[in-house]
């Protein structure tokens, strides 16, 4: 059954909701009355991401089919604070996952404890596809939501490093690399078959691009389209933070949750930008510019939506 979806702008009716009985005021209250104090600088920084982002969508975006529960299941819900997360992966969230798990009392003590098989465990924070349709469209009117988002082809290159070219990564490897190495290799090393340990980037793009990927089955979470994960032209998101201010970003929201305590697990040291640009600029300067060009049309939207530039290192004319 299709959903009823708030509208981009706040509505003043959400201030109505009792989800804390009036004993404080919620975190999308909170947000939308920042025009003054400490945080009034960083309320502006997300009101005008907001706006690019809106105009963004009325922009490039066609009519789009209604929302169903099941579209919603990267947005994971925090009653007690009144929050939705939608995660996207190779953008902090198990860390994201970790505050949460603290935050709702799921888990005790320090987020930075918490184990990362614990954090991603399915079933350990409910998800907004898990509750009726009443139950999402309330939530959808009165909760803060967010998400973090990442420029695209860092993103892509993060998914490719972590999956593909570290050993530990060998479960993914036998189920995707071994799938890459039987369709793009005429003829494989009976090793590679079984294990799907050595692809290389070019084959990973080859994947990508390749029709019949998408059309066996979704792409895997690590490498679909931010905005195909988290439908930010659907749903309202009062907060976009962004990988690259993850430490500002992340201490926002948890003042507007009122957790100004909580401290976000290890936020990358400021000279991981410039490295993820050189480690993905490396990356693609062996890609051809035909499959630079394909591939930056595949994920063109995330590129629009969130504002990243297009790399420089891409020759797409």
């Amino acid at each position: 059954m299709p959903l009823s979806l708030c509208p981009t702008a706040f509505e003043n009716r959400a201030l109505e909701s009792g989800w804390l009985g009036g004993k404080r005021r919620s975190p999308l209250q909170m947000l939308y009355d920042l025009d003054q104090g400490p945080l009034s600088a960083l309320a502006e920084v997300h009101r005008q991401r907001r706006d690019l982002l809106r105009r963004a969508c009325s922009r490039h975006t066609r009519r789009q089919h209604l929302l169903r529960p099941e579209d919603l299941r990267h947005v994971l819900v925090d009653d007690s604070h009144g929050l939705l997360y939608c995660y996207v992966p190779k953008v902090a969230c198990t860390n994201w996952k970790r505050v949460l798990l603290a935050l709702s009392g799921r888990a005790r003590g320090d987020p930075r404890a918490i184990p990362a098989h614990e954090a991603h465990a399915l079933g350990r924070l409910p998800s907004l596809a898990d509750f009726s349709r009443a139950e999402i469209n309330r939530r959808l009117r009165a909760y803060l939501a967010f998400l973090f988002v990442r420029e695209p082809f860092e993103r892509l290159a993060s998914a490719y490093r972590n999956k593909f070219a570290r050993p530990y990564s060998a479960a993914f490897q036998r189920r995707y690399g071994t799938r890459i190495v039987r369709r793009l290799r005429p003829r494989p090393h009976p090793d590679a078959l079984a294990r799907g340990h050595d692809v290389r980037f070019a084959e990973f793009l080859a994947y990508l691009l390749d029709p019949r990927t998408r059309r066996d089955e979704p792409f895997n979470e690590h490498w679909e389209r931010a905005h195909a994960l988290c439908h930010p032209c659907r749903l309202r998101y009062d907060v976009v933070g962004k990988f690259e201010t993850l430490a500002e970003d992340a201490a926002f929201v948890l003042r507007l949750a009122g957790a100004p305590g909580l401290r976000f697990p290890a936020p990358p040291p400021r000279g991981t930008a410039a490295a993820a640009r050189a480690q993905a600029a490396r990356l693609f300067r062996d890609v051809s510019p035909f499959y630079q060009r394909r591939l930056f049309d595949l994920y063109r939207m995330d590129f629009l939506l969130f504002n990243y530039s297009t790399p420089a290192y891409l020759r797409l004319h």
